[in-house]
């Protein structure tokens, strides 16, 4: 989940109970607003009322000119009335719409000169509450969608503008490759916050590039160290092979280390070129013709699997030129095909083709392989002799040049496809 959309939602989520707290107080509010005018309506019209009734004037007949009504009735000649004045809401009928419809009311306790009690009863139509309460609602839930566009539409506007140096860092830090240097990180000097970061990223990768440094160095050194030990051991047992009367016994066991001894040379070889490669000490590039090193693999291993009858078919155009380094495309050709070869069984075909920049070279077979370890470094899939290497180091020349390799299986046959 984005940043953005994660503060976006804790921000609805914060605006809900709030516009909840907020329309139910607006509610009460409005409510008691209305009922204290109508309150004061209600007083006024009774003071009138009682005024004409203690004149002795004709009172003017319910609902005329007005919408309140009224009653007036004299009480028990008790004594102890007091005057009081009450309030209520309830439902009256209304003769002139036939209806029932809410209403205040106001009950008043008053005397005149000579002391009798009268209950003046005055009523007016008011709200209905239900319609004021779905209004409120109604109108909350707009104001709450229109609060949330606003805010995320102003959210996401300075949220993108005041990220731009972390944008831009990050997009600095996708494109990082190591062996790169700092030269081109982009320095934040306004926020400090920006800033921190920026020089934590700075000294992360220069640490990274010191460490990698030295592990060039200590990977070449070692490389160049047991080559030379390795190279002497295969000599003697050559020495020993060729000018030494040997049993049966102890010219397969001498044989036996030969081969060890050599399959231990190329490990050693190809790990150091692995090593290379990742620490991008290939820097010279020029424009390769595949076409032409592949017909130059097709013959060599044409030529070593003849016996097996495997046929080799192509389709391919005179030229395709890709700007890489030689040594490293040739690598990468000669594994692949090697491997096409290598896990095809007798009479079986490889074809190889190169259509919309994409070179596909596919060959028989029985199972499909692991894709999500065929790449892995030391994974066989049980060939003898195998390192486990060759499809590492060329994944390893792919994401250098950032070329894309797949693998699929389809219909018994072994499908690898590089996109240049």
């Amino acid at each position: 989940m984005r940043l953005i959309t994660r503060v976006t939602l804790r921000l609805a989520i914060v605006l809900l109970p709030i516009m909840i707290i907020w329309g139910t107080v607006f509610y009460i509010s409005m409510v008691n607003e209305i009922n204290d005018e109508t309150d004061d309506s209600l007083e006024d019209y009774a003071e009138q009322l009682i005024r004409r009734t203690l004149a002795g004037k004709g009172l003017p007949l319910p609902g005329i000119n007005s919408n309140n009504v009224y009653s007036i009735e004299p009480l028990p000649d008790t004594a102890g009335y007091e005057t009081t004045i009450s309030f209520c809401d309830r439902r009256i009928y209304i003769y002139e719409k036939e209806e029932t419809e809410p209403a205040r009311e106001m009950t008043m306790i008053f005397t005149d000169k000579e002391n009798r009690a009268y209950k003046l009863v005055v009523s007016t139509p008011t709200f209905e509450r239900e319609d004021l309460l779905r209004a409120v609602f109604i109108h909350i839930v707009i104001l709450y969608l229109l609060l949330m566009v606003t805010i995320l539409v102003a959210t996401t506007l300075i949220f993108h503008y005041s990220m731009r140096p972390l944008y831009a860092l990050l997009h600095w830090l996708d494109n990082y490759r190591p062996g790169s240097g700092t030269k081109d990180l982009p320095m934040e000097k306004n926020i400090v916050e920006f800033k921190k970061l920026t020089e934590a990223a700075r000294h992360t990768i220069e640490r990274a590039e010191s460490y990698m440094e030295r592990q060039k160095q200590f990977i070449g050194n070692a490389s160049h160290e047991l080559q030379t030990p390795l190279a002497i051991l295969g000599t003697r047992i050559e020495w020993m092979i060729d000018n030494t009367e040997l049993s049966e016994e102890q010219f397969t066991e001498l044989s036996k280390m030969r081969q060890s001894l050599q399959r231990m040379s190329r490990l050693n070889r190809t790990l150091l070129l692995l090593s290379k490669i990742d620490n991008n000490q290939f820097p010279d590039r020029s424009d390769i013709d595949l076409v032409e090193i592949i017909n130059n693999e097709i013959g060599i291993y044409s030529e070593i699997y003849g016996d097996s009858g495997i046929r080799c078919n192509t389709e391919m155009p005179q030229h395709f030129v890709v700007n890489m380094n030689e040594s490293l495309a040739t690598t990468m050709i000669t594994n692949l095909i090697k491997n096409a070869f290598l896990h095809t069984g007798e009479n079986g075909t490889v074809d190889i083709s190169i259509r919309k920049r994409q070179l596909v070279i596919a060959n028989n077979g029985s199972e499909a392989l692991d894709s999500t370890r065929l790449f892995d470094r030391f994974y066989t899939s049980g060939k003898k002799g195998s390192t486990g290497l060759g499809l590492a180091l060329v994944k390893s020349i792919a994401n250098s040049y950032n070329f894309k390799i797949e693998y699929s299986f389809k219909e018994n046959r072994h499908c690898f496809i590089v996109k240049f």
